[in-house]
C-alpha cells in the first residue's frame, strides 16, 4: 500500500471543507488509509479577545488584509521537513492536471486559504512554497479552490479509484487534449443515435475515431492547448 498522504487545510471556515471531505470518494480514500485530512481553524492561532485574523492595509485602500502572525503560527504548528506549503491565491500559477499528478506524490501538503483582500506579503515571501490559482477570477475565500485541488490530486493516488483507475489514463489533459465524447445505453435516445463506429467492435477504428474527436473538441474549446 502506498504511503498515506497527509493534507492539512488552514482556513477561517474549516467546517465548509469538513462537509465535502466527509463524503463520497474523499471519505473512502481516507477510510482506506490512502490520505488523511485535517482542517485547522486559523482563529485558534489568534491571541486577542476578538480572535482577529485581519486588519486594514498600510497605505490605505479598501478591504482588509490577513495578518501574518496567525498564519505563521498555524503553519509552523504542523509543518515538518516533508511539508509543502501552498497558498490558494488568484496570483498563483494556474493549476493543471500535470501539477495535480505531481502533488499526489507528496507526503504532506499544507493548503493555506486566503480571504478578504489577500494576505500580508510576508506570508507570500517567507512562509509558502508556492501559490496556486484555479482560474482567472476572484472568489470570496480560498476554501473552494482548496477543495478543487484536493479532489484533483487525491483521485490520482493509486488505489483511490479502484477499478476505475484505468480511466485516469484516458481522460482530459492526460495527453494534452480534451477527452473525446462518451456514450452509453440506449443506442438511440429521442432520435439521437450513438455513432456507428462505437458499435462496430473494431477497436483500432474506435481508437482512431476517439483521437480525431479529441482533436476536434480541443480545437473547438481549447485551441490554446494545441499551441
Amino acid at each position: 500500500m502506498p504511503a498515506c498522504l497527509k493534507i492539512d487545510v488552514i482556513s477561517i471556515f474549516p467546517e465548509i471543507l469538513d462537509a465535502y471531505l466527509g463524503e463520497s470518494m474523499m471519505k473512502r480514500a481516507a477510510q482506506a488509509g490512502l490520505v488523511s485530512f485535517r482542517t485547522i481553524d486559523l482563529r485558534n492561532h489568534t491571541h486577542d479577545v476578538h480572535r482577529s485574523v485581519d486588519d486594514r492595509p498600510y497605505g490605505g485602500g479598501p478591504g482588509m488584509v490577513m495578518r501574518p502572525e496567525p498564519l505563521f503560527e498555524a503553519v509552523e504548528a504542523v509543518r515538518t521537513p516533508e511539508s509543502r506549503v501552498i497558498l490558494m491565491s488568484p496570483q498563483g500559477r494556474p493549476f493543471t492536471q500535470a501539477r495535480a499528478g505531481e502533488l499526489s506524490g507528496e507526503k504532506h501538503l499544507i493548503l493555506v486559504c486566503g480571504h478578504y483582500e489577500g494576505v500580508d506579503e510576508r506570508v507570500r515571501g517567507a512562509l509558502v512554497d508556492e501559490e496556486i490559482s484555479i482560474g482567472d477570477y476572484v472568489l470570496t475565500n480560498g476554501i473552494l479552490p482548496a477543495a478543487v485541488v484536493i479532489d484533483a490530486l487525491v483521485r490520482l493516488i493509486p488505489g483511490v479509484l479502484g477499478a476505475g483507475e484505468e480511466a485516469v489514463e484516458k481522460e482530459s489533459f492526460q495527453d494534452g487534449l480534451l477527452e473525446h465524447p462518451q456514450y452509453t445505453r440506449p443506442a438511440e435516445f429521442r432520435g439521437m443515435k450513438v455513432p456507428e463506429i462505437l458499435l462496430s467492435g473494431n477497436h483500432e477504428e474506435i481508437a482512431r475515431w476517439r483521437r480525431d474527436q479529441s482533436l476536434r473538441e480541443t480545437r473547438k474549446n481549447r485551441p490554446d492547448l494545441l499551441s
